[in-house]
C-alpha cells in the first residue's frame, strides 16, 4: 500500500519538529562551536561583602613565630566578621575596610600594612572565606549551595544545583544580590555565550538564583500535545495498515 511511507514520513517529521523546539529552548551556549573563543572582560574573582566571615592568618619568616601571634586573635580564633560598613577590626592594625575587595587584594593590603608599620619582616597573610553560600529559589522549592571555595560562576552554580529541567525559562533566570545597600536583579540566559561577560556571571556570597517556570505550563503543554499527537498518529497508522493488510488478504 502507498500509505505506509507517508505515515512514516509524517511521524519522522513530527519527531524532528519536537526535537528542534525543545533544543532551541533548553540547550546551553547555543552560539558556541568547537574552537569558539570568548574575550572575557573581567577576571572571575569573588568580592567581599558586609556580613561575610573571613579567615585571616598571619605568619612570618622570622625565626621567632611568636611575633605573629598578636595578629591571629580574632572572632573565634582567626575568623573576622565584616560589619555593615564593610569593615573588620584587625588586631593591632585596627579598622580595615575590606568590602568590594577580593581576598587576594586584602592579603596584599594587610601584608603592606604589616611591613610599613614595622610589625613584621616579610609577613605572610592568608585570607579565605569561611563559608560561601548561594541560595536557589523557584520550581516549587529552594536549596542552599555550599561552594567549596570562593570562586563560583553562574554556570557552575547551575551545575551544582543539578542543572535545569525542561520547564524552567532560560530567559528568566534571575540573579539577585545586594549592591550598595540595594537589592539588584539581573536576568542571565545560559543559552548564549554573552552570559560570560554579564556583571553577575561571577557569583558572590549570598547571591540568590531565582528560577521561573514556563508561563502557564506552555512547554509542558507542548510536550503533552506532541506526545498525544504522535500516539494518536501511530495508533491511526497501525489501524490503517492492519485494515489494509486485512482487506488485501481477504
Amino acid at each position: 500500500m502507498g500509505i505506509k511511507p507517508n505515515i512514516l514520513t509524517i511521524v519522522l517529521f513530527a519527531l524532528l519538529a519536537t526535537s528542534c523546539v525543545t533544543s532551541r529552548r533548553v540547550d546551553y551556549l547555543q552560539d558556541m562551536t568547537q574552537g569558539s573563543q570568548i574575550e572575557l572582560e573581567d577576571r572571575f574573582e569573588a568580592r567581599i561583602a558586609p556580613y561575610d566571615e573571613l579567615i585571616i592568618r598571619v605568619s612570618s619568616s622570622q625565626p621567632n613565630q611568636e611575633m605573629a601571634a598578636p595578629f591571629n586573635v580574632g572572632l573565634e580564633g582567626n575568623v573576622y566578621l565584616v560589619d555593615v560598613n564593610g569593615d573588620i577590626e584587625f588586631p593591632v592594625v585596627g579598622k580595615l575596610h575590606v568590602a568590594g575587595f577580593t581576598r587576594m587584594r586584602v592579603q596584599e593590603i594587610l601584608k603592606r600594612m604589616l611591613e610599613q608599620g614595622d610589625y613584621l619582616d616579610d609577613p605572610y597573610v592568608m585570607v579565605r572565606f569561611k563559608t560561601f553560600k548561594i541560595f536557589v529559589l523557584g520550581n516549587g522549592g529552594g536549596k542552599v549551595i555550599n561552594v567549596a571555595n570562593e570562586r563560583c560562576t553562574f554556570l557552575e552554580a547551575l551545575a551544582l544545583m543539578g542543572g535545569l529541567d525542561n520547564y524552567t525559562r532560560r530567559d528568566r533566570i534571575a540573579v539577585m544580590r545586594e549592591v550598595n545597600g540595594r537589592m539588584v536583579m539581573r536576568y542571565l540566559d545560559p543559552r548564549s555565550s554573552a552570559v560570560f561577560n554579564d556583571p553577575f556571571f561571577m557569583m558572590q556570597q549570598n547571591d540568590f538564583i531565582i528560577l521561573d517556570g514556563v508561563n502557564g505550563g506552555t512547554m509542558r503543554q507542548e510536550v503533552t500535545y506532541w506526545a498525544t499527537f504522535l500516539s494518536t498518529l501511530v495508533s491511526s497508522a497501525t489501524l490503517i495498515l492492519t485494515l489494509g493488510t486485512y482487506l488485501k488478504n481477504k
